[in-house]
């Protein structure tokens, strides 16, 4: 995405039927935005990261595993991925979602 220019980020990303698309907002240093379009019956495996990140679900429903606790999220929720906690996520049918990562010494370690 370039800066200073106006898009609408749920025509910004769209899954093809049995896949998952991601697209970077912006990345810096300190952290990142990035805009993901999964189709139905998708997932993102479990894995954990050495930040906390952000999920904020902007169409559609998501499952997303904590810990091995389910939480189902639809259009408008949000939810904070610890850090170093594993996690995943599902699409009972296909969502986009924006992950926001802040990259911290805090969390880090």
């Amino acid at each position: 995405m370039n800066p200073a220019e106006k898009v609408h980020l749920n025509d910004w990303v769209e899954a093809s039927e049995g896949g998952i698309l991601s697209k970077k907002v912006m990345a810096g240093k300190c952290g990142n935005v990035t805009m993901f379009a999964l189709a139905a019956n998708e997932a993102i495996s479990e894995h954990s990261a050495p930040y906390d990140a952000l999920v904020v679900i902007h169409e559609g429903e998501a499952i997303v595993t904590i810990d091995g606790r389910d939480h189902t999220l639809v259009a408008g929720d949000a939810i904070i991925l610890p850090a170093h906690v594993p996690h995943a996520l599902r699409a009972p049918r296909a969502f986009k979602m924006m992950l926001v990562m802040i990259k911290s010494e805090k969390a880090a370690g």
